[in-house]
């Protein structure tokens, strides 16, 4: 019958759906360190091929989440798949599993023969406590699907016994069996027997793979979910271009914390890396003049290194992958610094990058009555500076743009300007009136030992006015750069609020994702990013995920 064809799908969906869950529900748990995972590494690893693409487990049990979720998320969740399979939860599932639920992508083609289409490989696992109780489950569930009209088959395989029917077509199989702690279910008879043979065979499993050991050394102990992934075979699965990857692989953890979330990710590499970004101590002080209305920061030193950097190493690989081309596709969400480039002939390397070798702080600021942001642009005035600046003036004076001085309540500004001629119709008998309107281009000035460029007037004010009102202080910014370790590269820090409107118009299927992870993105409130750590041939950082209580 067709309502059990699609049942491995609604065991892939929910596996997916727990963690959006668990990262949604972790905004309301009064007490984070109660959720702590039993285990820091997923024990079913050893059923994953160390060739896998990807890897994702779920280091506590479900019913840990049901106490804090607020809009009974699990519930709803667990009523809409089970009702589609014949499964009580309750009665069935849950006096049996365990603290860990994985899902695997295990080949990109179970048959290996590409003539006649791609049919990827998918491998779940949930931990069980009591294995009689499980076999008697799986048991279960294909008695339903016998009695739906399956044609079961019941298979040993190496001490294992293995329940699947063939009366579906090939890509709506679900084979399923209990294995050394475990219940498995795949989509194909070949991807369970591949497992069983990953766990009698260990060098073929995850775990004898050195990318992996050194990977998971990198996660904390109080990880509640994880994810591993082979990037070159991520690049392939996925149909994008990853010509030499510089990292390979890279894994992902996810920590409960009291304000939040946070996500940490090591990415590997087996060959040589640059030279680290250079490494921050303390909060940039050149966020004391942006103002809490930005939506978008960019905060940290050095930019005239940034270049030659591991973290430019990184970008170079990851929008080579997304966009095949090497274009610069963080520029859509960015748009100032593309209208920048486009329409003023600027080089952003040579012309302003090569100058910064302090520190600085890149704002965008949401207008309701236009689309595109304005933006700030705070510099820490070093010797490099004036010189920068010049050559700025030299640009705008090839373009055709006018520089000036004015005051704006006794603060000296400099103007960029595009000056037209005006004319004002008068009574026939007396002459037009001629004058100048000036169309400001960019702004900068003084304040303290920073520089401060912005887009126009009324931001370049904002900049001024922001020393009691500035993001530095401001106890939602602080909370987030709390727990990001230090020494780091600075920040990347988003107001989800005030920039999910323009995040939508630049990048149309974040909509989708809300649509998918709508309890997650009901509760955020901000995101941080950075980058720390320095060990050889490993890039660590980490997003912070703030949450609405």
């Amino acid at each position: 019958m067709n309502r059990q064809r699609p049942f491995f799908n609604f065991l892939v969906a929910g596996a997916i759906a727990l963690l959006m869950i668990a990262i949604a529900g972790c905004s309301f748990a009064k007490s984070p360190g109660n959720l702590g995972a039993s285990t820091t590494q997923p024990g079913a690893a050893i059923f994953v091929s160390k060739l896998a693409p990807v890897m994702v487990s779920l280091l506590t049990n479900p019913d840990q989440l049901q106490a804090w979720e607020r809009e009974k998320e699990l519930s709803k969740l667990k009523t809409s798949l089970l009702t589609k399979s014949g499964i009580d939860y309750k009665q069935d599932i849950q006096p049996w599993l365990g603290d860990e639920i994985t899902l695997a992508v295990t080949t990109l083609d179970i048959d290996r023969d590409f003539e006649n289409g791609k049919q990827p490989g998918y491998l779940m696992a949930l931990a069980t406590k009591k294995p009689e109780k499980s076999r008697e489950f799986v048991e279960l569930l294909f008695s339903k699907r016998v009695l739906a009209g399956a044609n079961l088959v019941v298979e040993q395989y190496k001490g294992a016994k293995l329940l699947y029917d063939n009366s579906q077509p090939q890509q709506d199989l679900l084979v399923g069996g209990v294995v050394d702690g475990f219940v498995l279910f795949a989509n194909d008879p070949k991807v369970l027997r591949d497992a069983i043979n990953n766990v009698q065979v260990p060098d073929l499993n995850l775990t004898s793979s050195p990318q992996y050991q050194k990977a998971t050394q990198q996660l904390p102990k109080e990880s509640v979910a994880v994810a591993f992934l082979n990037l070159p075979t991520v690049a392939q699965w996925q149909g994008l271009e990853l010509p030499e990857p510089t990292y390979n692989s890279q894994i992902i953890s996810l920590a409960l914390n009291p304000k939040g979330l946070l996500a940490e990710t090591s990415f590997l590499t087996s060959s040589a890396t640059v030279t680290p970004s250079s490494p921050l101590s303390k909060p940039v002080d050149a966020l004391q003049y942006i103002p809490t209305s930005a939506s978008l920061v960019i905060a940290s030193s050095h930019l005239n290194d940034l270049a030659n950097s591991d973290l430019a190493q990184l970008w170079t690989q990851v929008k080579t992958a997304i966009s095949g081309s090497g274009t610069d596709i963080v520029s859509r969400v960015v748009q100032p610094l593309k209208e920048l480039q486009e329409s003023r002939n600027i080089n952003l390397q040579q012309d302003i990058f090569s100058w910064v070798q302090g520190e600085y702080a890149l704002a965008l600021l949401p207008r309701e009555d236009q689309i595109t942001p304005d933006w700030m642009f705070v510099v820490e005035k070093l010797a490099g500076v004036p010189e920068g600046i010049s050559r700025l003036d030299a640009i705008a004076s090839a373009i055709g743009l006018s520089t000036s001085t004015l005051s704006l309540d006794q603060q000296k500004i400099s103007a960029w300007a595009e000056l037209t001629a005006a004319i004002q119709q008068t009574d026939r008998k007396e002459r037009p009136k001629y004058g100048i309107e000036a169309k400001v281009q960019g702004v900068h000035t003084t304040l303290g030992n920073y520089e401060i460029f912005a887009s126009n007037l009324e931001t370049l004010n904002e900049a001024i006015a922001a020393k009691e009102n500035s993001l530095i202080k401001d106890r939602s910014f602080q909370n987030s750069i709390a727990t990001i370790p230090r020494p780091n590269q600075g920040y990347v820090y988003l107001d989800w609020t005030k920039s999910q409107d323009l995040l939508e118009r630049q990048l149309p299927i974040l909509k989708l994702v809300e649509v998918v992870g709508k309890p997650f993105f009901n509760s955020l409130r901000s995101l941080t990013v950075s980058s720390y750590g320095s060990e050889p041939g490993t890039l660590k950082g980490g997003i912070f995920f703030q949450l609405y209580k």
